[in-house]
């Protein structure tokens, strides 16, 4: 149905057209397209370039008079309804015939924009940004923008040549949301809004909301919707009926630009890089990846932790479709897809998010609240209705239309203490007087409620450096709801440790064992991630004592040191190789490192962790519980060795860890342990195969009854230099 106005008598629309020149109409609709005047139609189009425009319909062909120099022109069609019309505009260089926007009713109903006003829509997307629909007959697309303060949006697109003049929005009221629905526009349009300020300023601006962006260094967004067909259906139904805090969880971290890259340097795809990740994970054991923000972002040096489209995957390595396949691809596979996301700061480029319609409309508008000190960035303004509404709905997006299994929440601490890295006088305190962020802590509830309620088996986990209670208990008990909580202790209390020469290292026995005084506080995740070897920080090679050999020791019990220990486990790109210098995000990682053997048997020994883990139960169904552990020494800081036993949900040992941090061998060590009989030698990683010296225990030991370590039994052992080793009992 065309939308028609009755016109009770002939008006001067030279004040109009005069808003429509400087962009401050708020409602073109009112007087362009079709509106009823005295039994017949008037048809008024703008178009400043035009030499001649008629109406086509299905009665004839009406010419149209330019009523006003700038660009106004008037039509007659004598019916008083006009089902359909299309124009027919000639400029001097062109001449096209299309659909008029302007006869076109709002496609965004009465309770859409209530839900957007309220800050409660759960799909906001497929009503914000751009969609291609059929509306009233004719496919096109809809363009929707939250802004409430400007005073004019006019659409600039590839189907308007970049017009900036002749498609001015309408604006729903006090919703805030201007609209245009554009026939004939189809994906790969790309397109921006020309927003007015009230200050009559004008500046061009991405969509908030595109599912789709320009690859960078261009920044205009683009119309897409998806064609992809998922074949992750069983992945999908797996994952909702397992327990992650009981499961198995071993995460590859991952920055895909700088994983493999073509032999020119260039980029790989997101389908090149699904096979290639997913076999790799595989070889190696791995249950998850998880990529560092594949969220647009115009600066590579940021990682991806700027982000200006949170709707839109990086045009970097494909289309979203390329996206879903590769998610899909790793599903398949048996890969979980975990994404960091961005919620604490965006940055301050003047064509996305900052100041959008010239106000602080997504940011906090006081700097106190609203700017980051650290990252010169600007911080959201959780306390707002759309804001919110912004970012929960868009942590459903990414679990709804690209089934990732997992967010990782990046500097959960800055959003949760407003005087996150301010002095005093920089920051304002909450309602209550306090420091805390009372804002951002309800959107994190809130995603951590929403997230497991409607897509089941999907986990949160936050990058939470500081004390903060319940990061990982549920907002019921008070907690903020995550899954997991990356446990920032742990990771650097034992990389400090293992940097120190080994003749010290009795002097800080305790950074080793302090970790298990809190690890069942919260579900922890233990993380060696990308930012322990960035910043002149060095690799994790370069961060252990010693020489070349003893460097490469300390990695390995490292690693096996981490397996062992209560929680999930994450380890970097590269570190898998013993990458031997710290990583750069413009370049491949050193694959050819893999021709040495100390590197190579680094690679075999994960690949052995990950195994061993996998198929030992002990080690992770009771993470979360302190019934899983016990210690048998964990005292022993002269001899820097270090004894425990990992129990299963049935009570029974499954495996035993002993570690030696010291370059000494020690013969006839005896460890009490927890039940007698034979005890198998699963894993040690000073073994030759992952190019240790070969010192070990022939595969198995036997226990005595010798009462030691309060056991009433233990075993001899033989103890390699700067080693873990890992036993399970023989039944």
């Amino acid at each position: 149905m065309t939308e028609t106005k009755t016109q009770t008598a002939v008006r001067d629309w030279t004040a109009d057209v005069r808003r429509l020149v400087a962009g401050s109409h708020d409602q073109p609709h009112a007087f362009l397209g079709a509106h009823t005047q005295d039994g017949a139609t008037i048809v008024r189009a703008f178009h400043p370039d035009a030499i001649e425009i008629a109406v086509a319909y299905p009665g004839g062909m009406v010419p149209m008079e330019r009523i006003d120099p700038a660009g106004l022109f008037e039509g007659r069609v004598p019916a008083a309804e006009l089902p359909g019309y299309r124009l027919r505009v000639r400029t001097g260089s062109a001449e096209w015939e299309a659909d008029d926007p302007y006869r076109f009713l709002p496609t965004l109903g009465e309770m859409d924009l209530y839900l957007i006003g309220e800050g409660t829509h759960r799909e906001l997307w497929r009503r914000l940004g751009s969609r291609v629909i059929e509306h009233q007959g004719v496919t096109g697309t809809a363009f929707a923008v939250w802004a409430p303060n400007a005073r004019g949006i006019h659409l600039a697109s590839d189907a308007n040549a970049w017009d900036t003049r002749t498609w001015p929005m309408r604006s729903l009221g006090p919703s805030g949301v201007w609209e245009l629905f554009v026939p004939n526009v189809a994906t790969g349009t790309r397109y921006k809004y020309r927003v007015t300020r009230l200050n009559g300023q004008q500046v061009m601006k991405a969509d908030p909301l595109a599912r789709a962006a320009e690859r960078p260094p261009s920044t205009a967004t683009v119309v897409t919707e998806p064609a992809h067909t998922w074949g992750d259906a069983g992945w999908m139904q797996r994952r909702a009926q397992s327990n992650p805090q009981t499961s198995p969880m071993a995460v590859y971290e991952v920055h895909l630009g700088s994983w493999r890259r073509r032999a020119d340097g260039r980029n790989l795809t997101y389908r090149e890089l699904a096979p290639l990740l997913a076999e790799h994970c595989k070889t190696l054991g791995f249950t998850h990846v998880e990529l560092m923000p594949v969220m647009e972002h115009p600066f590579g040096g940021s990682w991806g932790y700027q982000v200006t489209g949170y709707y839109a995957p990086t045009a970097r390595y494909g289309s979203p479709d390329d996206f879903r396949f590769f998610v899909d691809h790793l599903h398949q596979e048996g890969i979980g897809v975990i994404l960091d996301w961005v919620p604490a700061h965006f940055p301050r480029d003047d064509w996305a998010l900052a100041r959008f319609d010239g106000t602080a409309l997504y940011e906090h508008e006081d700097p106190r609240r609203g700017e980051h000190p650290d990252w010169g960035t600007y911080v959201f303004n959780y306390g707002r209705n759309e804001v919110r509404n912004f970012l929960v709905a868009n942590a459903r997006y990414w679990a709804e239309e690209f089934h990732v299994d997992g967010l990782r929440v990046d500097a959960v601490a800055s959003m949760l203490y407003l005087d996150y890295s301010r002095r005093a006088g920089e920051w304002l305190p909450n309602r209550f007087g306090g420091r805390e962020n009372l804002e951002a802590i309800a959107v994190l509830r809130e995603v951590n409620e929403v997230l497991p309620r409607d897509y089941p088996g999907i986990v949160t986990i936050a990058e939470e450096s500081t004390a903060w209670p319940g990061v990982s208990k549920p907002p019921a008990a008070g907690g903020l709801g995550f899954s997991f909580k990356w446990n920032m202790g742990w990771m650097h209390d034992t990389l400090d440790y293992l940097s120190k020469d080994p003749v010290f290292r009795r002097y800080h026995h305790q950074q080793l064992t302090f970790g298990l005084w809190y690890a069942w506080s919260e579900n922890f995740i233990l993380p060696l991630s990308h930012d322990e070897v960035v910043h002149l920080k060095g690799s994790l090679l370069q961060k252990m004592a010693g020489d070349r050999w003893q460097k490469l020791a300390n990695l390995r019990a490292l690693y096996a040191w981490m397996w062992a220990h209560p929680g999930k486990k994450m380890l970097f790109m590269g570190d898998e190789i013993a990458a031997p210098e710290e990583w750069a995000h413009n370049r491949e990682l050193r694959w050819e490192v893999l021709n040495d053997p100390g590197n190579a048997g680094v690679r075999l020994l994960v690949r052995d962790l990950c195994a061993v883990y996998r198929d030992t139960p002990s080690m992770f169904e009771m993470d979360d519980r302190p019934e899983g552990f016990s210690w048998i020494d964990g005292g022993n800081a002269e001899q820097n060795v270090i004894a425990f036993t990992r129990y299963g949900s049935n009570g029974r040992p499954g495996l035993v860890c002993v570690a030696n941090f010291s370059p000494v061998v020690y013969e006839g060590f005896r460890v009490g342990l927890p039940v007698p009989g034979r005890w198998r030698e699963v894993l040690n990683t000073d073994s030759p195969f992952y190019a240790g010296s070969g010192v070990g225990n022939e595969g198995e030991v036997t226990t005595e009854p010798v009462a030691w370590h309060a056991s009433p039994q233990s075993a001899r052992l033989m103890l390699p230099p700067l080693a873990v080793l890992y036993f399970a009992p023989i039944a």
